[in-house]
């Protein structure tokens, strides 16, 4: 899986010519957070046991400067991390 800290993480490097610049927008702040947080969803994705081969999480700065993060999953990733958000929803309802 491509990630934050691996070496073909397709987010490591910002490319200031691949985006419009607005005079007084921080877009460092919001690439490095969502860098930061691609790390920590792919470190949940794979303690969660979804085989995240071949998934790709990709971290940008949207026009307002915010983090965005950029996920590409396998069908087979995709219907893990499906299944995983209905049984923790199923198991909050039946806690609240």
């Amino acid at each position: 899986m491509d990630r934050s800290g691996d070496a073909e993480f397709e987010g490591a490097q910002f490319d200031p010519g691949a985006m419009l610049w607005v005079r007084g927008v921080d877009y460092m702040t919001g690439w490095r957070e969502a860098t930061q947080v691609a790390e920590e969803l792919g470190d949940a994705l794979t303690a969660a046991g979804v085989d995240v081969a071949g998934a790709k999480i990709q971290a940008v700065s949207a026009s307002d400067g915010s983090g965005v993060l950029r996920l590409e999953l396998p069908t087979a990733a995709a219907r893990e991390v499906a299944m995983l958000a209905r049984a923790a929803a199923s198991k909050w309802r039946k806690a609240g």
